[in-house]
């Protein structure tokens, strides 16, 4: 019973995730589990009922993963209920890790109250590191924190400050206390009420200053399983230049042409290596404004994912290449070896996948000094605190149609939307299908083409605010404090145990 009740309660917890944002699960859930964590006998009854709330969160949160298998059915159907499974209850061993080391470090249940306080400090701060953990190990994947639940909340304003880990700390902190709601029912309330009062004091951010720059972002909608097409491909790049073309939007008439365009990641069909004509012309349409566009290309024989910016008679500026790829997406781990059994990061249009480029850069593109990320690289907010120096604005190129049309958009979106606030910069976000944004340097989305749609927005670029407490010490004061805490519980713990 307490394996079902776990699995519902992880599965209950996902519904605070993007686009449902239930944020009255969080305090039934979080309780819960804080509960069963309590309940638990031993370190290995422990340790199963984490995981089995990682499965149930991870598998409903992130079922936008079977997506990718269907844009070629035929022949990739068959592995997506095994790539969900797997990643889900992957990713539900840090869960695991956390519940058992939680309970194996802490006195049996019903002993007194303040031994099971201490077990649920130790489960905030152990949830917490592995939550952490989970960000980095393995190339990390951080889809899916704690923190992204908040991101249209007051809470976000904490992101500058303690960043995305710093907010899922603070979410445990607030929310496990709940397991001691019959016992303790002032003490275990409290931290919930005193962190919603001071919310909902916080006053709003102000409007952001403009700076006189104007771009463009162009979402040409086109669908992954066409997008590729021989007899289609060339159509979404028409329509994308048709886009770029338009006239400028009637608020901004001081405005002949944008400063920039920016177009999604691989939105031109064919290898920079032979691309010189394409390039050419989408300049010569566009009136030689610069485009940053995505693009693939081949350099002695590697593969590489890249944001180009095209000046003037289609001459490339500046080359990006994208440095954080997807495991399995855009490489396979030997990827030499498998390349000999078929097996091939599928993401990949050439070779048997990507190589990683040398990592962040800055490109200079008329509108200040940019950060460019490619897709999945937003997701990580370590990649963006790597900038060699402070950027003026974050620009994400990404080819969202992978996701589909459900939960993956939305979720991506929010993890970008907090890379923005954490630095206090602005986010320019083009998306081949959605979601298409300029996001001020506070999170928030100031214009937006929604999923789905065809279409061009043009908007004034936000001026960066100064730099953030985040993107001076990432998330190492966060790491300390868990560790601390852990070091303090289990020294109370021996004190206890010396006393009795």
């Amino acid at each position: 019973m307490a394996g079902l009740s776990a699995f519902g309660l992880g599965a209950l917890l996902s519904m605070a995730l993007a686009p449902v944002h239930f944020l009255m699960s969080l305090p039934l859930a979080f309780g819960g589990l804080g509960l069963l964590a309590l309940l638990a006998r031993s370190a290995l009854q422990a340790s199963v009922i984490g995981w089995l709330a990682g499965l149930g969160y991870f598998a409903f949160g992130l079922s936008w993963i079977v997506e990718p298998f269907q844009v070629d059915a035929a022949r990739y159907a068959w592995m997506a209920p095994f790539a969900l499974i797997f990643l889900a209850a992957g990713l539900a061993l840090f869960w695991g890790a956390a519940f058992g080391f939680a309970t194996r470090w802490s006195p049996a249940r019903g002993a007194s109250d303040r031994q099971d306080g201490r077990r649920l400090f130790l489960l905030l701060a152990l949830w917490s590191l592995m939550e952490m953990a989970r960000a980095y190990v393995f190339t990390g994947f951080p889809w899916a924190g704690f923190g992204q639940f908040w991101i249209d909340t007051p809470a976000a304003q904490l992101l500058p400050w303690i960043g995305e880990q710093g907010l899922a700390l603070l979410t445990l902190a607030v929310t496990l206390p709940l397991a001691l709601l019959r016992r303790r029912p002032l003490f275990a309330v409290a931290p919930l009420l005193v962190v919603a009062l001071a919310g909902y004091a916080l006053p709003q951010p102000p409007a952001p200053k403009m700076t006189p720059k104007l771009v463009r972002l162009v979402q040409p909608n086109a669908p992954q399983a066409e997008k590729w097409l021989p007899e289609r491909r060339w159509d979404f790049v028409r329509r994308a230049i048709e886009l770029s073309e338009a006239d400028v939007s009637a608020q901004y008439s001081d405005h002949a042409f944008p400063d920039l365009i920016v177009w999604p990641e691989t939105s031109v069909p064919q290898l920079l290596n032979h691309a010189g004509d394409t390039l050419a012309a989408i300049s010569e349409r566009v009136a030689s404004v610069p485009v940053l566009l995505g693009i693939q290309r081949r350099v002695e024989g590697r593969y590489y994912n890249s944001a180009i910016l095209v000046e003037a008679e289609g001459l490339v500026d500046q080359i990006y290449d994208k440095s954080h790829l997807v495991p399995f997406g855009e490489y396979v781990p030997f990827g030499d070896l498998m390349a000999r059994f078929g097996i091939y990061g599928f993401a990949s249009q050439a070779g048997a996948g990507y190589s990683a480029g040398p990592g962040a850069v800055l490109m200079d593109l008329g509108i200040g000094r940019a950060q460019p990320l490619i897709c999945y690289e937003a997701v990580f907010a370590r990649d963006v605190n790597a900038a060699p120096a402070r950027p003026d604005v974050l620009i994400q190129i990404t080819n969202d149609a992978w996701f589909g049309t459900r939960s993956g958009p939305y979720q991506h979106l929010v993890q970008a939307r907090m890379r923005a606030a954490e630095q206090g910069l602005p986010m320019l976000r083009a998306a081949n299908t959605g979601i298409t944004a300029m996001i001020d340097p506070y999170g928030r989305l100031r214009e937006n083409i929604q999923l789905g749609e065809a279409g061009a927005i043009d908007a004034l670029l936000p001026k960066p605010l100064a730099a953030t407490l985040y993107s001076r010490t990432g998330d190492w004061p966060v790491f300390l404090l868990c560790m601390a805490m852990v070091l303090a519980a289990q020294k109370s713990g021996r004190w206890a145990a010396v006393r009795s």
